[in-house]
């Protein structure tokens, strides 16, 4: 057979014992009839992976376990928390205009930041009454966080052209920001009092009580000017024993005292950790501001605004005016 020519060639043995094996080897081809590894590739027939495939038959298992629990008796713990069916149903629309909902849930979405800073504040100066600094600290960064998701609020207002407001503008009446009682009680804890700014809520008895309790109780400030003195600081007894139911106004004394923290820092690391936490604070209601300034002019212009008010012009003047005001002018003399 051809396939085993070369097997004469190295038997090594000359005569009739080569013819001999010559002839065996043609009529016994062992090697060529049972190919043992051709036929039994056991690996191939018994592919035992393949017909049983345990681990695709667990998921399903898994999934049961991890699904959430979907069957509650009344309303879901989520909803019982959040409130969030009273939240999504306060929206009472008085026009045809589709801009008038965006215009809406912004102003309540501002509110419920109004609410948390006030809070925050609230905190922070019960904090600063207890001597207890690092708390306080840590309710005005929060805060400051929280002013900014406040400040950022304005962005579906900040473009809106007057025909855009006008569409829905009469569904306010005189409704005007100036009216929100949170708010207000926002900048009574600046320092920003004034008694007139209870007037409009008169009507609302538990709204007027708190604006009261608010318009006499120290403010933020107050509250850290007292915490200051506490330390050793000289603020001056005119500071510490005003009348809280009015504005805060600037004292020579009161920058004096911050410009000698400013001066040496190291020694007074804590107050100037808190003063620049006030600081943030500050700068973000300065920013609130005129956010509310440019969006107003964008939207109306120079006319009177819906609760009567000057509109432009009286944000204009609002938005000069610097929260903590010793904080920035102290700065001038370090």
């Amino acid at each position: 057979m051809s396939t085993f020519s070369e097997f004469p060639e190295t038997s090594g043995a000359p005569g009739s014992g080569g013819r001999a094996d010559a002839a065996a080897a043609e009529t016994a081809p062992v090697t060529e009839t049972a190919p043992v590894t051709e036929t039994a590739p056991v690996t191939e027939t018994a592919p035992v992976t393949e017909t049983a495939p345990v681990t695709e038959t667990a998921p399903a298992a898994d999934a049961a376990a991890d699904a959430p629990n979907l069957d509650f008796a009344g309303t879901t713990p989520y909803e019982d928390y959040v409130q969030a069916d009273v939240l999504t149903h306060l929206q009472h629309l008085r026009s045809d205009d589709p801009g008038e909902m965006v215009f809406l849930v912004t102003t309540q979405v501002m509110e419920l930041w109004f609410t948390v800073i006030v809070h925050e504040w609230e905190t922070a100066s019960r904090a600063l009454r207890e001597d207890r600094t690092q708390v306080a600290v840590d309710a005005l960064k929060r805060s400051v966080r929280e002013l900014e998701a406040l400040n950022h609020s304005w962005r579906p207002l900040a473009q809106l052209t007057p025909g855009q407001f006008n569409a829905y503008r009469g569904a306010l009446g005189e409704g005007s920001g100036f009216q929100s009682a949170m708010y207000r009680r926002m900048e009574f804890l600046l320092g920003e009092k004034s008694a007139s700014m209870l007037v409009p809520h008169r009507g609302a008895p538990r709204v007027h009580a708190e604006l009261e309790k608010a318009l006499h109780e120290p403010s933020l400030y107050d509250e850290v000017l007292a915490f200051l003195a506490r330390r050793g600081l000289p603020v001056p007894a005119a500071a510490l024993g005003r009348d809280h139911a009015l504005r805060y106004e600037p004292s020579p004394e009161v920058e004096a005292v911050w410009a000698s923290l400013y001066a040496a820092p190291a020694e007074h690391e804590e107050l100037v950790r808190l003063g620049e936490a006030l600081s943030d604070v500050a700068e973000l209601v300065w920013r609130w501001r005129n956010d509310h300034l440019v969006a107003t002019r964008r939207a109306m212009g120079a006319k009177t605004g819906t609760g009567g008010s000057a509109g432009v012009a009286w944000l204009e003047k609002r938005a000069q005016k610097n929260v903590f005001p010793e904080l920035w002018t102290a700065r001038s003399h370090v």
